[in-house]
């Protein structure tokens, strides 16, 4: 059997640069290519974006793909044929872009940090949909915010988790043949998996079962569960 579990460090990933944006992909992306990091099951891409104010991504077009874009910090523009709408921080949107869509994103006011999922839909073509949720997270555990138990999401077998979780607190992963486990701000402690995780960094898990991971501090986790 091959490595059940990587970790994925966030200084390790490639970043793009331009006036008022900064980009790290966790996943091969535009010019550049891993061929050890192409995909995770359906997940092709993880943007972690910090914008300035009023910078971002001109209209562009996409299809056949299924956008999921998590506010951080700040306020994200979105506008696209039916108009402009604001996505604060705490809310997630889901886009099926099916037979295509035009959108541009900017920062609001004051930067802007967003992390934007791209994955393979289970159905191609179609009418495009774009739906949000503020998810409450006050619980302090793991919440399905898309996929069974959240929004509708045209990925077979794939749930979306977050957490706003407390130090000290452990908290188990979600039992499925693939997770991937994304540190979106605070740290995890040493654990038998791998030394400490930081802020951008991952775990990725093939056929491991019944582990937990605990908050060093404040953290907000990310997690992907696929069935294959």
């Amino acid at each position: 059997m091959g490595v059940t579990v990587l970790v994925r460090r966030g200084l390790t990933r490639f970043t793009t640069r331009e006036i008022g944006r900064q980009t790290r992909h966790s996943f091969s992306f535009g010019d550049f290519y891993d061929p050890e990091r192409v995909s995770f099951g359906p997940l092709v891409a993880l943007n972690d974006d910090l914008l300035g104010t009023g910078a971002g991504y001109d209209a562009h077009p996409h299809s056949d793909v299924v956008l999921v874009t998590w506010v951080v910090t700040g306020e994200l523009t979105h506008v696209d044929d039916s108009g402009a709408v604001l996505q604060p921080a705490g809310e997630l949107a889901v886009i099926e872009a099916g037979s295509g869509i035009t959108h541009s994103e900017r920062a609001a006011t004051g930067a802007t940090r967003f992390v934007q999922m791209w994955l393979r839909p289970g159905t191609p073509g179609g009418a495009p949909t774009r739906r949000t949720t503020a998810p409450d997270l006050s619980g302090g555990s793991l919440v399905a915010v898309a996929g069974p138990g959240g929004l509708p999401l045209d990925v077979p077998g794939a749930t979306l988790w977050f957490g706003d979780l407390r130090p000290g607190e452990p908290v188990a992963v979600p039992e499925s043949p693939l997770v991937y486990l994304f540190v979106v701000t605070g740290a995890l402690t040493r654990s038998s998996l791998a030394e400490p995780l930081a802020a951008g960094d991952a775990f990725e898990f093939r056929d491991e079962h019944g582990l937990t991971v605990t908050p060093a501090v404040p953290t907000q986790l990310l997690v992907w569960a696929f069935d294959s």
